[in-house]
């Protein structure tokens, strides 16, 4: 078994305001410009537009590019708002078996302390270390810095 990442910040915010920006608002805070389908496998003809969320288990994760196709990024297979999403990751569209990404929203003093867990790595066979690599070198910038200064920044804008 490869080891999941774990990683948690505190926010500003309630849990539901947290969950609806990782969620609906995710293209609000997303380096689309760095992670995204279109960079990675179109880049210099499309551009990511945007990240949409089906808000419910079934649901799908997907890019909208700039030519109007889409990407999909994941499946979500539990949607618990405002405490708990799990998420088939799979974002860059290979290999067949996705990861799971589970993250809980709780309650931490005045704010909301966001856990996340990044697994399944065994899944993608061979490879599976060395993308849990790349995930450990990414998450702290998406989720730690971005995803926590959107959070806070609604719970500022909530407050005025």
């Amino acid at each position: 078994m490869i080891e999941p990442i774990r990683r948690h910040v505190s926010v500003g915010c309630d849990p539901a305001t947290a969950f609806r920006v990782f969620t609906t608002e995710m293209d609000t805070w997303w380096p689309l410009h760095v992670h995204s389908r279109a960079q990675q496998e179109r880049e210099g003809i499309v551009k990511a537009e945007r990240i949409v969320v089906e808000e419910r288990a079934g649901g799908r994760i997907y890019e909208v590019m700039s030519d109007g196709l889409e990407a999909d990024w994941g499946t979500i297979l539990i949607w618990e708002p405002p405490e708990r999403i799990v998420i088939a990751w799979q974002p860059n569209g290979r290999p067949p078996n996705p990861t799971e990404l589970e993250l809980r929203f709780a309650v931490e003093g005045e704010g909301t302390r966001v856990d996340l867990e990044h697994r399944g790595w065994e899944r993608l066979g061979p490879e599976g270390g060395e993308a849990r690599e790349d995930y450990a070198q990414g998450w702290p910038l998406t989720f730690d810095r971005l995803f926590a200064e959107a959070a806070d920044d609604a719970a500022q804008d909530a407050a005025q």
